[in-house]
């Protein structure tokens, strides 16, 4: 998804200040660490960057024009003199890495600079991270490497002590909101999405989920049953929960949103009724909150939240929700 100097500016303000004074004052770094969440923009970020080094045209010397031959090819991934490094399979390899380097002792195809950018870099085994060690330690000159990290803490400290690191913060959730609602989601459900993922991408494909669609239906009505009877609350595990939250993830999943729905309700009682997400359950929820207290939401969110804990633990999901529900009954202890 190619993405404006404006766009990223947006999103990553801190981030492209540092990266257009240096352009300024000619003092860009041999090599850049880009750290931060999935979906922050990093690897558009680093293609921005290239086309301002390869700009033709750029407009203050800095931004690059994204309509020169040069920015176009960037932005359909063939500019010679770019190389992308992504995982094989699970990892990156010491021969991806040599072959890095042996395209980087050629002369430029069509100027002096060399751009290579490595995503997932704290994927290198640790043949491919001692190779490109040895690169960073001896840059040619004008060649410029951009690595980039969800897990910044799994590289070694020798190769992040010759990158300048730039952090990306993850998206505020009023900014997902309004980008997701001009994408074409609908402004009920745009919420929900920004509070689950900071990832556009990954919001889009939830908001295209039926799964996703019929699992918020499921976890609201967990929470009405769990307001009536244990066995009723049960019955409704087995016919509906379990059938739906099959594995982990799905069950972390529903988690969250049952979570989400606790914390609305904390919301409502503290007069912040803009910040609930479950927007077309509102007026349910505004009942609901009458009728239980903060302190017991608090603690309910904390049974919650040690339950996702147990969860990644791996005990056994059904043992797991039906202790889950019981507990939420009870609403005075974390599980």
């Amino acid at each position: 998804m190619v993405k404006t100097w404006q766009e990223l500016e947006e999103i990553q303000p801190v981030v492209l200040k540092m990266i257009k004074r240096s352009i300024e004052k000619k003092r860009l770094a041999h090599a850049y660490l880009f750290e931060g969440m999935k979906g922050t923009g990093k690897k558009e970020t680093g293609l921005l960057l290239a086309k301002s080094l390869f700009c033709l045209s750029p407009v203050d010397e800095v931004i690059p024009c994204e309509k020169c031959n040069n920015c176009k090819r960037i932005n359909h991934g063939n500019h010679p003199d770019i190389h992308i490094v992504e995982p094989d399979g699970l990892s990156i390899k010491k021969q991806q890495i040599q072959q890095l380097q042996e395209e980087f002792s050629k002369t430029g195809v069509e100027s002096k600079q060399k751009l290579y950018m490595i995503i997932h870099a704290d994927r290198m085994t640790v043949n491919a991270a001692n190779s490109l060690l040895k690169f960073l330690e001896e840059p040619y000159q004008q060649t410029y490497a951009i690595l980039m990290t969800e897990q910044a803490q799994r590289m070694l400290p020798t190769i992040l002590s010759r990158c300048q690191t730039l952090s990306f913060k993850p998206l505020s959730s009023e900014h997902m909101i309004d980008k997701l609602v001009e994408m074409g989601v609908k402004e009920h459900r745009a919420p929900i999405l920004a509070q689950l993922t900071n990832n556009l991408d990954e919001a889009l494909e939830l908001n295209n989920d039926e799964w996703f669609a019929q699992a918020q239906k499921i976890v609201v009505k967990l929470y009405e049953v769990l307001k009536k009877s244990s066995l009723e609350a049960m019955v409704y595990l087995q016919e509906e929960w379990i059938l739906h939250f099959k594995d982990k993830e799905q069950m972390d999943r529903g988690l969250d949103l049952l979570l989400l729905i606790f914390k609305d309700l904390l919301y409502i009682q503290f007069g912040k009724q803009g910040q609930a997400v479950f927007v077309s359950e509102a007026k349910v929820l505004e009942q609901y909150a009458l009728q239980t207290s903060g302190r017991r939401l608090a603690n309910q969110m904390s049974i919650i939240l040690e339950a996702k804990k147990k969860l990644q633990a791996n005990m056994n999901p059904q043992l797991l929700m039906e202790e889950l529900v019981l507990k939420l009954q009870e609403g005075s202890s974390v599980v």
